[in-house]
């Protein structure tokens, strides 16, 4: 029986399972951003930059961070908020195809962001499929959740003085067992 929350990581799943939206969510990850902002950024009409920030604001992957009057107008602002994300079974309860959908988008950013990626600096990149003992394993998923909250916290906003441009996705989940 699917529960109020595995619906609510179903539908967040499904919405930031498309590469536009993934770059949104990086985007606004420490900084908060009108759509017109946003749309400038991702090189997008404001018409489409809208349209995918209200689905991940329905989805609740945003949050409303203020409004400003702009020319007459009133522009909402959005923000990813990382900060209330942990370590947990995302998508756990998702189905099969909405799972891979999403490692499918993933996959098509990492590769765009590979394309753009600054030649002879520092960098890392690991692949395994292999058998540990779970005291390691459980070492290795709280390291990388450290990483990643680090980094996620110390994000600002696009181009700010004094920050490099950077990029990290990480996998990482025990694998089933095979007959």
């Amino acid at each position: 029986m699917v529960q109020p929350d595995d619906t609510a990581r179903v539908s967040a799943l499904r919405a930031s399972a498309h590469p536009v939206r993934l770059r949104m969510l990086s985007l606004l990850t420490g900084t908060a951003m009108s759509a017109a902002e946003v749309a400038r950024e991702l090189d997008l009409t404001h018409a489409n930059a809208s349209y995918h920030l209200r689905t991940l604001l329905d989805a609740g992957e945003l949050v409303l961070d203020g409004e400003e009057t702009i020319r007459g107008g009133v522009a909402k602002r959005y923000r990813y908020p990382h900060e209330r994300r942990g370590v947990s079974p995302e998508g756990a309860h998702a189905s099969a195809d909405d799972q891979l959908f999403y490692v499918r988008a993933v996959g098509q950013e990492v590769e765009r962001r590979m394309a753009l990626r600054e030649r002879g600096t520092q960098n890392v990149s690991s692949d395994l499929e292999g058998w540990v003992d779970p005291g390691t394993w459980d070492e290795a998923v709280a390291l990388l959740a450290q990483a990643s909250a680090l980094l996620h916290d110390a994000n600002q906003a696009p181009r700010t003085p004094g920050t490099v441009h950077v990029a990290m996705t990480a996998f990482a989940f025990r694998m089933q067992e095979q007959a």
